[in-house]
């Protein structure tokens, strides 16, 4: 390992940590804190669940096979793979949450202080920004770490320090029911997992573009950078969803999740606070912009094997971003759930499988449970935003375990690996002996 391994860490982490922090993750700890009131520990538990552990694992499993998510995939089919990782990109990029990290700039840094300016403006400003970033790939990593993540998290400190050392309101009791299996869930809106297994393929590149080129080092330097990434999303998430608990006794009436950060600010800071928000808002969605557009350009130009380039697609991946994004951050969060409810899951299932290293040696065993994730995600979706339930489907999740709390698809996924790891198991000592007794 270099002598400069704890620097180099240090500065990817950093850019790790201000990829990940974007639109979601200001805006929906606040509101789970308000929801959940003196429940909001527990919430908290919940939420950096899905929203700090799996990111981290995803981070990690890419790191263990030195690759990206397209080699996690492959383990099902090439096919599968190559639709689910577009998918994927499409999803956390130009569908929902590249333009959700402009239309949370305009509504948190924008709008407050420039009521009169038009959010399609801002947003064609704001994606002009961020391409001036992401059409310089290699300087990426580190201008995330060393420009823009200093000033992302001083920010956000004066926010939180002065929320908790004088709060804005009592946390009251709110009686909310499960407040730990619903953070999980929202957990999920922030899309960390998703981008994690995106994001690691910048954050591997950087690693061995900085001299690392063994594997043990590149795994041991990308895992210490994917905690200390952890480490500022669990300060910052924890921070965000306690100054969200003390507006739990305030009657704020059905107000949305980015007028509750704005209303936060203000009674934390006051008018200046609302300035000190809209830098950190802009920082904090700028630098995750710039890291997914920059992924999936880099992914979709190597499926072309570069017939269109790596400047082309950062290009369109903006421009459809940047007409997405005036809707606004609550419709793009309606048309996020049932997207993530399928997708979400398959990520966990490979991430996890991935981890488990050579106690999954056969690929039919990723492949079968997989394809069972899938399948019960699917009907889970349907469930869910179908209008009136079809009768088939409902019975179907109501009889599976935790179909309830939104994770019907995890016991499923268990029973299918475990008999197919026996089956498969079993059949492999079958041939071997065959084989044995006919060399005899």
């Amino acid at each position: 390992m270099k002598k400069s391994s704890t620097k180099d860490f240090v500065v990817i982490g950093f850019a790790l940590f201000a990829m990940f922090f974007g639109a979601g993750n200001m805006i929906f700890p606040p509101y789970i804190g308000r929801a959940v009131g003196d429940q909001s520990i527990k919430a908290l538990l919940g939420f950096l669940l899905t929203g700090v552990g799996l990111p981290l694992s995803g981070i990690i499993a890419c790191a263990k096979i030195n690759g990206t998510f397209a080699d996690i995939s492959g383990r099902v089919g090439k096919i599968f793979s190559i639709i689910v990782t577009s998918a994927l990109i499409i999803a956390i990029g130009p569908m929902l949450a590249v333009p959700r990290t402009a239309a949370t700039t305009f509504e948190l840094t924008i709008h407050p202080l420039f009521p009169s300016v038009s959010p399609v403006i801002v947003s064609i400003v704001y994606f002009i920004i961020a391409l001036s970033f992401i059409l310089r790939p290699s300087g990426i990593v580190d201008s995330i770490g060393k420009i823009l993540t200093p000033g992302l998290l001083i920010m956000l400190s004066i926010i939180i320090v002065k929320g908790l050392i004088d709060p804005i309101g009592t946390i009251e009791t709110t009686n909310f029911q499960g407040a730990f299996s619903k953070s999980i869930l929202e957990g999920y809106q922030t899309m960390d997992a998703m981008t994690s297994v995106m994001f690691a393929t910048i954050i591997i590149a950087a690693v061995r573009a900085k001299g690392y080129t063994n594997k043990k080092d590149i795994i041991s330097l990308t895992t210490k950078a994917g905690v200390i990434a952890a480490v500022g999303l669990a300060f910052v998430y924890g921070g965000l969803m306690v100054l969200g608990s003390q507006t739990s006794g305030m009657a704020l009436g059905n107000i949305g999740r980015s007028e509750l950060v704005i209303e936060i600010v203000k009674r934390d800071l006051g008018h200046m606070g609302t300035i000190i928000l809209g830098i950190a808002v802009a920082l904090a969605c700028l630098t995750t912009a710039i890291g997914i557009i920059s992924t999936g350009a880099k992914y979709f130009s190597g499926i072309c094997k570069d017939k269109i380039s790596y400047n082309k697609f950062a290009i369109l991946i903006s421009v459809i971003s940047a007409a997405l994004a005036t809707g606004g951050v609550e419709k793009i969060v309606g048309l996020a759930e049932p997207i993530l409810q399928v997708l979400y899951p398959i990520i966990i299932v490979l991430i996890l499988l991935t981890l488990m290293g050579s106690l999954v040696k056969n690929d039919k065993i990723v492949k079968v449970t997989v394809y069972v994730t899938l399948a019960i995600s699917i009907l889970d979706t349907v469930n869910t935003i179908s209008g009136q339930s079809i009768s088939v489907i409902k019975s179907i999740m109501a009889a599976i375990p935790l179909s309830d709390v939104g994770f019907c698809w995890i016991v499923p996924s268990m029973i299918t690996f475990l008999l197919t790891s026996v089956f498969y198991t079993y059949k492999e000592k079958n041939s071997q002996n065959i084989t044995e007794e006919n060399a005899m």
